[in-house]
């Protein structure tokens, strides 16, 4: 075999499918865990600068958020490990490899490993919906406060009431009731949506948005990747037996007839004009 023939047949035995699901789920995983942590780091900066002056009425928030910190390094840890035992699944069940590298073999602990892949990755896709859907909140949150301050922008030509547009953190919960000011309204407002804290808060929550639609979408592929690749191999199973079973017919033919196979038919029939 040459050079060029041993390269194809190592290429055809990648798992394509897992590779691509790998590197969309390593993405999404490093871009949530690393802006959504910083994102949190500059959340706590804001709310202790703007909305509240105690330590007392933010120390709830700063534990919580926290809390989610030590959350995305457990996040982190486990999908790396979780991407590295999904590719070395593929690579172990995809079909090219079994056609390319040998015939088809199929244990039962090999399937049950499999559909346990399966169903493990479905209940990890459906849980990571609802952590994209709670990764929307402070997008929304923020989205709100920079259309607030777009339309104080535009009211500072005419000075009516722009005190009166205010952006409350008490009213998303993350500051107590009786917090003082819990609030930024008219110029103040303004003025915090100009620093640099702010922007670079509200880009990285975005970017942390965008790499939860990843894994998102990286988990969804992988499980039914997974899925149409069980089934594929439960066909290959099938032809196996059948083929199996066909070639036992074969050899009990054979040692029917003495060693060799012939016509039923005489070879030179009868002239019956």
């Amino acid at each position: 075999m040459g050079c060029y023939d041993c390269c194809m047949r190592c290429l055809g035995g990648i798992p394509y499918c897992s590779l691509v699901a790998t590197l969309l789920c390593f993405s999404g995983i490093a871009l949530f865990c690393g802006c959504g942590h910083q994102a949190l780091t500059e959340t706590e900066r804001l709310i202790e600068t703007y909305f509240a002056r105690n330590l007392q009425d933010y120390i709830t928030l700063a534990y919580i958020i926290q809390y989610f910190q030590y959350v995305i390094y457990g996040l982190a840890s486990f999908f790396f490990l979780y991407c590295i035992v999904l590719l070395a699944e593929g690579f172990y069940t995809t079909s090219v490899a079994k056609q390319t590298f040998g015939e088809f073999r199929s244990t039962m602990c090999g399937r049950c490993l499999s559909s346990s892949f399966i169903v493990v990755t479905y209940v990890l896709a459906v849980l990571w919906l609802m952590v994209f859907a709670f990764s929307a909140l402070p997008v929304y949150f923020f989205y709100n406060m920079s259309a607030t301050c777009h339309t104080i922008d535009i009211l500072t030509e005419t000075p009516a009431s722009i005190n009166q547009l205010c952006v409350d953190a008490r009213q998303y919960g993350l500051l107590p009731w009786n917090a003082v000011p819990g609030k930024a309204c008219g110029i103040t407002l303004s003025t915090v949506c100009k620093t640099r804290e702010y922007q670079m808060t509200y880009d990285l929550y975005i970017a942390a948005f965008a790499g939860a639609g990843i894994t998102l979408l990286a988990l969804v592929h992988c499980s039914l990747h997974l899925a149409v690749n069980q089934v594929y191999l439960r066909k290959l199973r099938h032809r196996a037996k059948e083929e199996s079973r066909g070639h036992n017919l074969f050899g009990r033919l054979q040692r029917d007839r003495g060693g060799t196979l012939y016509s039923p038919y005489p070879a030179n029939p009868p002239d019956i004009s």
